[in-house]
């Protein structure tokens, strides 16, 4: 971040309203904001206690196995319809509209399908996710040198030898770009679902703290939430930089 021609290091900006938070927290000008300085030390507190690793758990579960649910039908999907232009035509509809559409209104139908379980909050996760890496899959597709695919044609490979060595790398900054996004919609998705639907991991800490007015005890749940999205999101964010060139080559 550069401020008046002057050079300022990584995450100053987070330093900028760290400072802000505690400021405003001070002053206790709403008691739905504590200072921060309280927030961390009951982030200290709980972060060990045995319902927040219980939490921590149902919570990582729910989000792993929903998200490798959409990326294992998401990626196909999506190369299938960048290659397959009556595939495309029939599906291309019905992705954009759950895209924009508020998913959250379809939790209670899911409810009626799948029960109150697990099984809801991991689909529920899955449709948050699922959307944006099939159309990123399928731009990146749309985007391939179709000299490499009359390559492959030439010398015989078979459509799934084509699928993992032509149409996957070369697809790959888009394929990576989807995920990420669609792992900041599946963080989303599961706090939904356990809110909605099950009232277990994370939602049943911020149901407990939010009905009791601790505030703090919320806050410090919440920063570990947005930590972990945050750096699964700049992990993800450096294999896109380092697969930058498939784009360049391509």
């Amino acid at each position: 971040m550069t401020v008046f021609g002057i050079r300022l290091p990584a995450m100053s900006s987070l330093i900028l309203w760290a400072l802000l938070w505690e400021i405003v927290g001070q002053l206790d000008l709403t008691f739905f904001i504590p200072p921060l300085s309280e927030v961390v030390v009951t982030l200290t507190g709980v972060i060990g206690t045995s319902s927040f690793l219980k939490a921590l758990s149902e919570t990582a579960y729910a989000f792993a196995m929903g998200v490798f649910f959409a990326v294992v039908i998401g990626i196909p999907v999506g190369i299938l319809m960048g290659k397959n232009r009556l595939t495309d035509e029939l599906l291309l509809p019905w992705v954009n509209m759950f895209l924009s559409a508020p998913l959250t209104a379809l939790v209670p139908v899911l409810m009626v399908l799948f029960g109150f379980g697990m099984k809801s909050i991991i689909i529920t996760t899955t449709l948050f996710a699922i959307w944006i890496i099939i159309l990123n899959t399928r731009a990146g597709v749309l985007q391939i040198n179709r000299s490499l695919v009359e390559m492959a044609h030439s010398y015989g490979a078979k459509p799934l030898a084509a699928f993992y060595k032509i149409y996957f790398w070369a697809a790959l900054p888009e394929i990576l770009g989807g995920v990420r996004i669609g792992i900041i919609r599946a963080v989303k998705g599961v706090i939904i679902g356990q809110l909605l639907i099950s009232i277990v991991g994370f939602g049943a800490l911020f149901e407990l703290y939010a009905s009791n007015f601790l505030m703090s005890h919320f806050w410090a749940v919440l920063i570990v939430l947005f930590a972990l999205a945050f750096s699964v999101s700049e992990i993800l964010a450096y294999m896109e930089r380092r697969v930058a060139y498939y784009a360049a080559s391509r």
